[in-house]
Order: C-alpha cells, then sequence, then structure tokens
C-alpha cells in the first residue's frame, strides 16, 4: 500500500513539474516594490531625461541618468561573480534627421547580458526606455521626470537583472536600456541593427513601456491587467518576391494572425496565467497603440519578434505635458502618480517569461503540415537538439490562444487522428526535460 502512495506521489510530483517549477514562484516573490521606487524616483529626479539634454552633468540630464543605469548594472554583475557583460552601444543621429532632432546627438543604450550556458548566442531581451519628454518634444531643457514613461519600464529592466542573476539559464538574457525613443525609436533602431550585425539570435524583444499606471483617464481603476501589443506578421520588406510569397501562403493557409511576435505574445500570457493567475493579461492584436509606436517596432522591421507590454489603462494627463495645474487638474509624469504594487506585477510577468524561455531549448526552424481533404493532420518538424518532447497545439480559428495540445517523445512527426484541419490552426513547441517550453511555432511549409 505505501509503494503505492509514493508511486501515486511520483506520478503527481513528475505531472507537476511539467507544468511549474517552483523556482518561478521565487522569482514573482523576489521583486521588490522598493527597490523599483527607489530607481523610479532616482530616474525622476534627473529631472530631464530627453535625449537632447545635459550630458556632463552628474545630477542632471541624459547623460547623468545612463551612467547611473550603468552603474546599476555593474553593480548586479558585481554581486553574480561578473555574470554580466555591461557596456554602452550607440549611434551618431545628425540634426535634421527629423523634426525633433534639432542638433547632433549621440543616442546611447546601456546594454547587460547575462550569458546562457548552453545557447550563449540566443538571447531574450527586456527593455526600457532611458528618455523622457513633456509637452514640446523638442524642450531639453524644462523638467520632464518620466515617471511612468518611462522609468517604470527601465526599473523593471534593472529590478529583472538583480533577481535573475542570482541564477542560471541556457539562453542569454539582454537586460536593455534603449534612448531615442520619443525622438523617433532611434535607440531602438540602432540596437537591432547592431543584433543583426553581429548575427545574434533574438527569441523575443519584451519592450516595456509605461507598467506603472492603474487610474485611466476615463476613470477606471483597475491593477491587475495590462496589455500584450504584438504585430500580426513580420515582413521582410525588401524582398518583394518574398512578400507575394508569404502573402499568397497567408491567403490560402490562414497564418494572418500567427507571426513570431504573436506567438511570443501568446507565450506571455500563458506564462502569466500559469503562474500569477490574479492576472489578466490582455492581448491586443496590433503592432502598438491606435497610430502609435514603441521600441519593439524597429526589432520587428528587421524581422526579430517583439511585442509591447504596458498598463490597460492610460492617463493622458500625465503622458508628455508640462508639469502644472489646471482646473483642479494635477498634469506631468510625476512620481507620486506612479502604483508600485502594481509596477511591481508587471516586472514579475517580464521575470518569468524571461526566465521561462531563458531555460528552453529552441523551437523547431520547420515545421510541416498536411491532411488536405483527410480526417486528420498531419505535422512533421525538425528534431532540435537539447529537446525531450514536443507538444503540438492547436485551436479554432477564432480563438485568440492556444487551447488543445498533445505531448510526444521520440518522434519528429505525429498524426492527428479525427481532426479536420479546416476547422483549426496548429503549432509545435519543443519541451526539455524540466518542461519548460519554447515559443509555438506555426507551420511554415506544406506537406505534399
Amino acid at each position: 500500500m505505501k509503494s503505492i502512495l509514493t508511486l501515486v506521489l511520483l506520478l503527481a510530483f513528475c505531472s507537476l513539474k511539467a507544468q511549474t517549477d517552483l523556482k518561478i514562484y521565487d522569482i514573482i516573490d523576489t521583486v521588490s516594490e522598493e527597490r523599483l521606487k527607489h530607481d523610479v524616483k532616482t530616474l525622476a529626479d534627473f529631472g530631464t531625461r530627453h535625449t537632447l539634454s545635459d550630458t556632463i552633468s552628474n545630477t542632471r540630464g541624459i547623460g547623468a541618468a545612463r551612467r547611473w543605469i550603468k552603474s546599476q548594472f555593474d553593480d548586479i554583475s558585481k554581486n553574480c561573480n561578473n555574470c554580466l557583460e555591461v557596456f554602452y552601444q550607440k549611434d551618431l543621429v545628425k540634426e535634421g534627421a527629423n523634426q525633433r532632432i534639432v542638433k547632433d546627438v549621440m543616442v546611447v543604450n546601456v546594454v547587460a547580458i547575462q550569458r546562457g550556458t548552453k545557447y550563449p548566442n540566443r538571447y531574450i531581451i527586456m527593455s526600457g526606455d532611458i528618455d523622457s519628454r513633456i509637452s514640446d518634444p523638442n524642450n531639453f531643457t524644462d523638467d520632464a521626470p518620466g515617471a511612468n514613461d518611462n522609468a517604470t519600464g527601465m526599473a523593471g529592466a534593472i529590478e529583472a537583472a538583480r533577481v535573475l542573476s542570482k541564477y542560471k539559464f541556457e539562453n542569454s538574457i539582454i537586460y536593455l536600456g534603449l534612448s531615442g525613443e520619443e525622438q523617433g525609436l532611434f535607440g531602438g533602431q540602432g540596437m537591432a541593427k547592431y543584433a543583426k550585425e553581429n548575427n545574434w539570435e533574438i527569441i523575443g524583444v519584451l519592450n516595456n513601456d509605461m507598467i506603472g499606471n492603474i487610474k485611466g483617464v476615463d476613470g477606471v481603476i483597475d491593477n491587475r491587467t495590462f496589455r500584450i501589443f504584438s504585430e500580426a506578421i513580420t515582413t521582410d520588406e525588401t524582398d518583394p518576391k518574398k512578400l507575394a510569397k508569404q502573402a499568397r501562403v497567408r491567403r490560402f493557409y490562414g497564418s494572418e494572425i500567427d507571426g513570431i511576435s504573436r506567438q511570443l505574445a501568446r507565450y506571455v500570457y500563458k506564462v502569466t496565467k500559469t503562474y500569477m493567475p490574479e492576472m489578466n493579461p490582455k492581448m491586443v492584436y496590433r503592432l502598438d497603440r491606435f497610430g502609435r509606436g514603441g521600441h519593439h517596432r524597429p526589432f520587428n522591421d528587421l524581422g526579430f519578434a517583439g511585442i509591447r507590454i504596458m498598463e490597460a489603462h492610460e492617463n493622458y494627463t500625465q503622458q508628455h505635458q508640462d508639469i502644472r495645474t489646471k482646473n483642479g487638474i494635477a498634469y506631468g509624469d510625476t512620481f507620486e502618480h506612479v502604483n508600485f504594487s502594481y509596477c511591481k506585477k508587471l516586472t514579475a510577468v517580464n521575470a518569468i517569461t524571461l526566465a521561462s524561455l531563458a531555460s528552453a531549448p529552441p523551437s523547431p526552424k520547420e515545421v510541416s503540415i498536411g491532411g488536405i481533404v483527410e480526417a486528420s493532420v498531419k505535422l512533421k518538424w525538425n528534431n532540435v537538439k537539447g529537446a525531450k518532447g514536443y507538444k503540438i497545439y492547436w485551436r479554432d480559428t477564432t480563438s485568440p490562444t492556444w487551447d488543445n495540445s498533445r505531448y510526444i517523445e521520440d518522434v519528429t512527426e505525429f498524426t492527428l487522428d479525427g481532426i479536420v484541419i479546416d476547422n483549426f490552426l496548429f503549432g509545435v513547441a519543443t519541451v526539455n526535460e524540466d518542461g519548460y517550453e519554447s515559443v509555438v511555432v506555426f507551420p511554415n511549409k506544406i506537406m505534399r
């Protein structure tokens, strides 16, 4: 009887391990609201972090801010036996590049790489923006504290580094501070180009832009919901022939909403619902807010998966506003408006997503599908070193999430009997021995 009970408990433990890892709960608990509060206050107290602001002062301007950010990453690295590679990545942007570049400026990003033990050239990135602005985008002298936009995202990236640097992961993690966002996404452009030139294999970019406000201008107060923006497809705009082929594939096989950034968004959704079920992740099928953009876009432009994570309810009286009081309303992006309990939650969402993806094997590069005019679906994929098994996912064509799955081992092709290909969408992910999954790959080849 005792041996049977032991077997039951062992099976239950193995099942739990395949779904969750207790380490992830420790990561959630370790994220510190007080450290986030301190970091946002420090960044806001630089007065302005406008891209064109002072770079000489030690107490004011973007130069002082980025040096402080680098010092934080340096200190974190010292505390983990130099586990971070910390450096500046910079590009000169010439006066007149657009209407918001009124003088030559060196756009400087701060980069901290936690190198993976098994796949050092595969990177999952969390980014926040260093720079800030007020009503006039070209005013680089007046106070622009940018407490929520975007000291919260930058503080979140620093805090994620503090927490995750205590662990080792198979894939590399990059904690990234990007400049020049308000002037035209210049920091992201420079960093994405740098990644391309250095042949980085980017798993995905989690761009955090405003993760500290819970009271919307519409009066809604919500400390659980957040938005995940992702574009439908990432296109290579330099190759018209490739575009035409992609358009034909989408038209006949139905991949309009299953690009790599959309799969990354679904991954964030799944990890959040697994480990932080009290949160309400809301996937938004759009590159960014209506007609607007963020620092994931330059990565998308070069073919990398990238999403924007941000608060659900914005307050426009506290965005891009001169600091003032008018008709009883306090305008300005100041420290007292930030909700740090919420900021902690969204930082934790990022940290557990980074940890999960950094612990996962690579995704299959090729996934083939077949089953036209049959009562079954055939899937085939390349063997992935480091994968213990594979997970076939499928969902209704109108469902935003992967709702059904089948786990298998020791094969690289499988037939789902009794499932009609016309009625569902399909994908394949890899799974390692600890239960960590890769991002799902939508079929990219047709089996004839």
